[in-house]
């Protein structure tokens, strides 16, 4: 196995790349969507990891990839303080793909020009295309690219060819001469990109000349054998919420460690309708393990009382939720591990590196938010994956499609889709709403068809008419998305009938609401949660 220093985790916990694998190395300069590069590559069944921006080309040349790509990033490669590559990167004849922020810095230090543009472009662009073979083999010479910058190339070296241009970026895509190196001024990883991941698929196939036999499977494998070298004997304690991650995570670890094996369900008075007595039933009949169930409602309802600002809100539930998990996981005998189902979303929007160049976009009370004095060793074997790969690994584990289906729920409930002020009455409205809601998208034939859906109760009241009676009520937002990977997501476009059925028996069954409205927002610029 060789080592590979990984962004999301400190400079002393080496991931491991697994041995005769095609590997491709995303070196990540900041952008939020920089796991979702190594994502895309993934799809082609090539094994990719992301690495942070200045790996050394020793330990490159040690890891040996068939490709490398620099991700985008926040900065201009002119600030004082932009991250910057090891320069003998350059000397290794790797094929290299440099994407936003990552073209202008290759270009830049193989001698092109990089300005601030005076044409900035945030969105969907137009993209013509003047080279196909090679990089755009399969695409069409026009297509819509989602582009994001403020600087680009302004002038190319004699080295580079233009490939493809916009009307306000002629070096869109370029080439060098001589060189595998490649520069996409768009980015080809996110969804808006029309035929993106058919480029990537170019680069690590065409260009990278990867076979793709990289499996979900191999990663259930190394994974297993890396926690049972890890725990030894001791015994693993695993944080279970009934959601898809968390599943996961206990699936893996049955398998790897058995009877070692403790779950602890903590009841925090923000779940779903039914949500505590499915857990109950799901993991007592399908794990024979030992389950620990705590009711902790009250104390994390009488601790939100008055606090309506979102990140507080988040802080309480974390804080709460380590006392009571701390508390419970005391009875359990030689436990030294703790097992959570954190995914790469969550820790690039946590912004985990706090010495790395990503943006923080919001905290998760299930990262980075357990203190020393817990006393427990951290094992997360889901956090490189999305959520996709995440239920291709629970169906490997042979977990249930009911369970692996089932839309994801974040870790602080109900707190963060309870806009403003969380009481007993507006909990119940939104859980009874929320119910009704994905019961409404089942008997349509649509759960399956979106990937997140869910109800919001606004902090706001409307004037509705009721009967013969004036009344002032409950706002509701209903939300759904579709998505591959819940890094960019796009809203769904529910049938109007199936909308109507929603509102209509939501403001005829659930007491106290009067107004539906249905969110159209795309992440980004939207996030999928409203907080």
């Amino acid at each position: 196995m060789i080592s590979v220093e990984t962004k999301a985790n400190s400079p002393v916990d080496l991931k491991t790349v697994p041995e005769n694998e095609e590997v491709v190395l995303v070196f990540d300069f900041g952008s939020q969507t920089a796991q979702l590069i190594a994502r895309r590559v993934r799809e082609q069944n090539v094994f990719c990891q992301v690495v942070r921006h200045n790996l050394s080309a020793e330990r490159v040349r040690e890891i040996n990839p068939k490709g490398i790509i620099f991700s985008g990033g926040p900065s201009s490669v002119y600030d004082k303080n932009s991250p910057q590559p090891d320069p003998a990167i350059f000397d290794l004849e790797i094929p290299m793909l440099g994407i936003c922020y990552g073209m202008q810095i290759l270009c830049k230090y193989l001698g092109s020009d990089v300005k601030p543009s005076d044409s900035r472009e945030f969105g969907r662009t137009s993209c013509r295309v003047h080279e196909a073979s090679g990089f755009f083999d399969g695409v069409p010479n026009e297509l819509t690219v989602w582009m994001s910058h403020g600087d680009q190339v302004n002038d190319l070296d004699v080295q580079f060819l233009s490939l493809a241009a916009t009307s306000t970026c002629p070096y869109a895509a370029v080439k060098h001469q001589h060189l595998p190196i490649y520069g996409l001024q768009f980015h080809p990883e996110v969804t808006h990109t029309e035929l993106g991941g058919q480029l990537l698929a170019n680069f690590v196939k065409n260009i990278c000349g990867c076979k793709g036999t990289w499996q979900i499977s191999s990663l259930i494998d190394r994974e297993i054998k890396s926690i049972r070298e890890r725990v030894g004997d001791a015994q693993v304690i695993c944080g279970l919420s009934g959601g898809v991650d968390s599943s996961v995570v206990a699936a893996l670890l049955y398998r790897a460690l058995g009877s070692q094996l403790s779950c602890i369900f903590v009841d925090n008075g923000l779940l779903r309708k039914g949500e505590a007595e499915s857990v109950r039933n799901q993991f007592q009949e399908h794990f024979k393990t030992d389950l620990h169930v705590v009711d902790a409602s009250e104390l994390f309802l009488s601790e939100l009382a008055g606090v309506s600002d979102p990140q507080k809100k988040r802080k309480i539930i974390g804080k709460l939720f380590i006392d009571v998990f701390k508390k419970e996981a005391e009875s359990i005998d030689n436990a030294h591990f703790l097992a959570q189902g954190t995914l790469y979303p969550d820790v690039i929007e946590s912004g985990a590196n706090a010495d790395g160049p990503a943006a923080t976009i919001k905290s998760h009370h299930n990262v980075g938010g357990l203190p020393k004095e817990l006393g427990f060793e951290l094992i997360e074997p889901l956090r490189d994956l999305f959520k996709d790969e995440v239920r291709k690994m629970g169906l490997e584990l042979g977990l249930p499609e009911q369970l692996i289906w089932r839309h994801p729920f974040p870790g602080p409930g109900l707190a963060v889709r309870c806009l403003g002020e969380i009481g007993p009455e507006r909990l119940r409205v939104l859980r009874e709403a929320d119910a009704i809601m994905l019961d409404e998208l089942a008997k349509a034939g649509w759960y399956r068809k979106v990937q997140q859906a869910f109800v919001v109760s606004l902090p706001v009241q409307s004037v509705g008419v009721m009967g013969d009676g004036r009344t002032y009520e409950h706002v509701l937002a209903v939300r759904a998305v579709n998505t591959d990977d819940f890094m960019t997501a796009d809203w769904s476009r529910l049938p109007f009938d199936l909308l109507q059925d929603i509102s209509t028996r939501i403001t005829n069954t659930v007491a106290g609401v009067n107004r539906v409205v249905y969110d159209i927002s795309s992440k980004p610029p939207s996030t999928i949660e409203w907080e």
